[in-house]
């Protein structure tokens, strides 16, 4: 009898609780002017629990969203349940019911999308995106975006759809952004080749890039960047093995390093800094090498392994003679030369880009003689009351400075804007008032607002690691590492990733997605203008 007693308690006790686990939950559907707060607060009950089931939701879903409720929540509420719920009662637990309403939301969402791509460029968040990197990639504010997104005061959530700009402003921007993903458990061995202990100049086989002796300098910060990068990546949980080798003085330092060192079990390899070295490891290996610094040299890279990270400097002038072609539509224009070859052919190439348009009041080329350009040349071409823009074609110093100090002399009611190729240290050496006065408008492959969170954030970090701010190199020690790293952990080679999008990372914008070109080559640049306040726009 005891035992027949046991085993009744024992039915009821599952019984009860096999009913406490089935919960029961009805659809509510979103009125007119009601967030979750409203809603939980209607039905008695916390934000925070109405937002774990829903978590897909945000806090000011539209109106006639279909969300789940607890169905005991409506008993003895001031709720219309003849509006509200849309359909019966549902269990959780069961499958059936779980798909029926996952099938819902997703159709509201399709419907959703729809709408929404009349009006506005649309964004799906997809992991790894951040506020800096959407805000880079599309051109826009966080401000803007949370302006027209409320909800992303929050954060942004995966899957969320999310509006960019309206659609009239949308136009010209690139087309795909590559997304970061991290392959669960991933781990990555890379090897770092740098010249540690070469530090005279006479020693460098004549690199531009290590004018003035600056080399130590470059070689560490360039170090500690990708060092920073790596540290970040072991942040997000990828494992990474970390090799680094002091190619030295010559290229005996690098036989020695291949001779005791097998370079090709690396997922990749970051440097070494000599052109002529970069292409002996390209014959040896049959890894990615990853070039992180512009040469002069690095047109003549041979071998589709080698990772060119810095735009050549063709790219530069190919950049703005596009814009040119696109938005160049009236006026007068006026190229400033310095009478050198490649001077002549780049105004000859702009006279035959905008030659074919009729809106085109003028066109002029403007030479210098014996190294100097009178202003009177200025004042003979230049047009009072019509859009001047004047296109510098020349590095000289000499020239660039009378030129600039007879363009802002002008009388006041002619007026012009500055294009260059880049502004290499010929414009740093201009007063930025001066600049920012024409409007100045240059290619750049670097740009960072002041007040990015992210940039501020690395600089902050990089201090209390090493003592002192970043310079230019190290932040571009960071990115190069950062970007190639990032793409390795999403699991696929590099040729796959770079064929999957553009990349835009503390100040350096990355576009390896041209298949035209057989060795990988980042043509990621900027277009940038001087506004009066001595910030910077970034136009393309």
């Amino acid at each position: 009898m005891k035992h027949l007693k046991f085993f009744v308690f024992l039915c009821i006790l599952t019984f009860s609780v096999s009913c406490g686990q089935q919960k029961k939950y009805v659809q509510y559907k979103v009125k007119e002017g009601e967030t979750l707060r409203v809603i939980a607060k209607k039905l008695d009950m916390k934000t925070r629990d109405l937002l774990r089931l829903n978590p897909d939701i945000g806090r000011k879903p539209e109106v006639n969203t279909v969300i789940i409720v607890p169905s005991k929540q409506l008993k003895n509420r001031d709720v219309n349940k003849d509006e509200v719920i849309v359909s019966n009662t549902l269990n959780l637990n069961d499958k059936e019911s779980k798909a029926a309403l996952i099938a819902e939301k997703e159709k509201q969402k399709e419907l959703l999308i729809l709408e929404l791509e009349k009006e506005f460029k649309l964004h799906e968040v997809k992991k790894g995106d951040t506020f800096y990197g959407l805000t880079r990639f599309y051109n826009v504010t966080q401000e803007d975006l949370i302006a027209l997104n409320p909800e992303l005061i929050e954060g942004l959530k995966l899957s969320q759809i999310i509006k960019i700009m309206p659609l009239e402003a949308s136009v010209g921007e690139e087309s795909f952004l590559y997304r970061d993903e991290i392959e669960a458990g991933i781990a990555l061995k890379i090897a770092i080749l740098l010249p540690f202990r070469a530090i005279e100049l006479d020693t460098l086989s004549g690199e531009e890039i290590f004018e003035n002796s600056r080399l130590a300098n470059i070689v560490t910060d360039l170090y500690f960047g990708a060092m920073m990068a790596i540290d970040s990546l072991r942040e997000q949980g990828v494992e990474i093995d970390v090799d680094v080798f002091d190619t030295g003085r010559n290229s005996t330092e690098i036989n020695k390093i291949l001779s005791e060192n097998n370079l090709d079990q690396n997922d990749a390899v970051i440097g070494p800094l000599y052109s002529e070295e970069v292409q002996f490891l390209a014959d040896k290996l049959n890894v990615p090498i990853v070039f992180p610094i512009y040469s002069p040299k690095q047109v003549a890279f041979t071998g589709n392994k080698i990772v060119k990270t810095a735009p050549n400097k063709q790219l530069f002038k190919d950049k703005l003679f596009a814009y040119m072609q696109d938005t160049f539509m009236d006026g007068n224009i006026i190229v400033v030369g310095d009478g050198k070859v490649d001077s002549q052919n780049d105004a000859t190439k702009i006279r035959e880009i905008l030659q074919s348009n009729d809106s085109i009041n003028s066109f002029h080329i403007i030479m210098a003689a014996d190294g100097y350009i009178k202003t009177e040349k200025f004042t003979e071409v230049l047009q009072p009351n019509m859009k001047n823009t004047v296109v510098m074609a020349t590095n000289d110093n000499i020239i660039v400075a009378s030129a600039i100090n007879s363009l802002i002399s002008l009388p006041e009611e002619t007026t012009a804007t500055v294009y260059a190729f880049d502004q290499i240290s010929v414009f740093n050496q201009i007063d930025n008032l001066k600049l920012a006065q024409l409007g100045f408008t240059f290619i750049s492959d670097v740009y960072v607002k002041e007040d990015s969170f992210e940039a501020n954030a690395f600089n902050l970090k990089y201090k209390a690691k090493n003592g002192r701010l970043p310079s230019s190199d190290a932040t571009k020690g960071f990115d190069v590492a950062y970007d190639i790293l990032m793409r390795l952990a999403s699991g696929n080679d590099l040729d796959t990733t770079f064929k999957e999008g553009i990349s835009y990372r503390l100040e350096s914008k990355f576009d390896y997605t041209d298949n035209t070109v057989k060795i990988p080559e980042n043509k990621g640049l900027f277009i940038l203008k001087y506004n009066v306040d001595l910030t910077l726009t970034r136009i393309e």
